[in-house]
């Protein structure tokens, strides 16, 4: 409940805590994604449509973020990874995140509409509350299955900016929506494996407190290996091509490659080396990510001189 999360104030909040509220590092991943989701998909709008389209599609995930972080304030004071935030640091008080999200939720939404169409704010919003109410409120703290689920979250990006095109979902939408909707399980158990200490204190019952180390490795093999059949295969649509392809392969083999290495390691292995293996990986997920979609965007620039697409 929100009144468990209230945390005495010891400083006063300026500019920079009420944008580290909004996961500055999270949203730019989700421009990025929502940037690429615009740009490659077929038709033209006016610049400043798109331009826009993508200010409040930032802008409703950092008012997501905000959400998040009133949430779960109780416990990002646990965790070493989040106890610098500004609410638990003491910078905002809880209901000031709280009124800044629901506001910049209803701005990003109305005016994402207004901007572009219907189903494009349809989406936003969904995604807000997918984020802050079923993903925070819910899953993550009920269910090893959390971040799985929750996952749907990060993906819609990309086809919001899809949609803020087209007015429709497309089958290229969908498969970037699953290329960031796989990705997501392997790339924050990887980080899991190393942190697992926050999340117990914190008592959040990601895969490594509640099934274990080993099982999570396991689970991470798996995951990369169905990950793979939507990268590839978004080669294949129209916004794809073999410059994608040839990316594509490479990041995938290198996934699965890391996504090995962990599941062969046991505990004592990787204590040996203070995870230096899982780190690697979860820098290379990073990566992985973002040059997939920068990928597309080359095809995209590519093809006003037939070098690009199919």
């Amino acid at each position: 409940m929100p009144d468990a999360h209230i945390i005495d104030q010891t400083g006063e909040a300026g500019f920079g805590d009420y944008v580290a509220l909004l996961k500055p590092r999270v949203m730019s991943l989700v421009v990025f994604t929502a940037l690429v989701g615009v740009l490659v998909a077929p038709g033209t709008v006016h610049p400043f449509v798109a331009m826009t389209s993508i200010l409040f599609i930032a802008l409703g995930a950092g008012a997501s973020g905000a959400l998040n972080m009133w949430w779960d304030a109780d416990i990002d004071v646990i965790m070493k990874r989040t106890a610098k935030r500004p609410i638990p640091a003491g910078k905002v008080q809880p209901r000031e995140a709280l009124g800044f999200g629901l506001a910049l939720s209803g701005i990003a939404v109305v005016m994402l509409a207004l901007a572009a169409n219907l189903l494009a704010a349809a989406l936003l919003a969904f995604t807000i509350f997918f984020y802050a109410v079923v993903y925070s409120m819910w899953l993550k703290r009920s269910t090893p299955q959390n971040i799985v689920i929750g996952g749907a979250a990060g993906a819609f990006p990309p086809m919001i900016g899809w949609v803020a095109v087209t007015g429709s979902v497309s089958v290229e939408a969908v498969l970037m929506f699953m290329l960031i909707f796989m990705w997501t399980p392997p790339h924050f158990w990887a980080l899991a494996l190393f942190m697992n200490e926050d999340y117990s204190k914190a008592g959040v019952p990601m895969l490594t407190v509640t099934h274990g180390k080993k099982v999570t490795r396991n689970h991470i093999l798996v995951y990369t290996i169905a990950l793979v059949p939507f990268a590839i295969g978004a080669g294949f649509t129209s916004i794809g091509g073999p410059v994608y392809l040839a990316v594509s392969a490479l990041l995938n083999a290198g996934f699965l490659w890391g996504a090995w290495r962990i599941w062969r390691r046991d505990e004592v292995q990787a204590e040996a080396d203070s995870y230096a293996v899982e780190k690697q990986v979860f820098k290379f997920s990073l990566l992985y990510l973002f040059l997939h979609f920068g990928a597309f965007l080359a095809e995209a620039a590519l093809k006003p001189y037939g070098l690009g697409g199919w």
